[in-house]
């Protein structure tokens, strides 16, 4: 899945969920917070999507509403909501 981000410098989340599973995570963009992005791809991938999203919702960065742990989140709860309508289509 493809996430187009909106106010954080990461401009894109690439990430794949299995069986609930975050299994894979990238970030395009955000050169500001390399460091960073690193350790959330090394901390979230191999966890449950669910705890993922209850940890990381409402994170703030400075003055901005929302972060790049914030971002994912929200891409994983519109991952959630496609694999849900896909499963209602079988």
């Amino acid at each position: 899945m493809e996430f187009k981000t909106k106010g954080v410098c990461v401009q894109i989340i690439r990430l794949k969920v299995e069986d609930g599973i975050l299994t894979d995570l990238q970030f395009e963009g955000g050169n500001y917070c390399d460091g960073n992005l690193k350790a959330m791809k090394i901390v979230t991938v191999g966890q449950k999507v669910d705890t993922i999203i209850e940890n990381y919702k409402g994170i703030t960065c400075g003055p901005r509403k929302t972060s790049c742990a914030d971002q994912l989140s929200q891409a994983l709860v519109q991952k959630l909501e496609e694999m849900k309508a896909e499963e209602a289509k079988k």
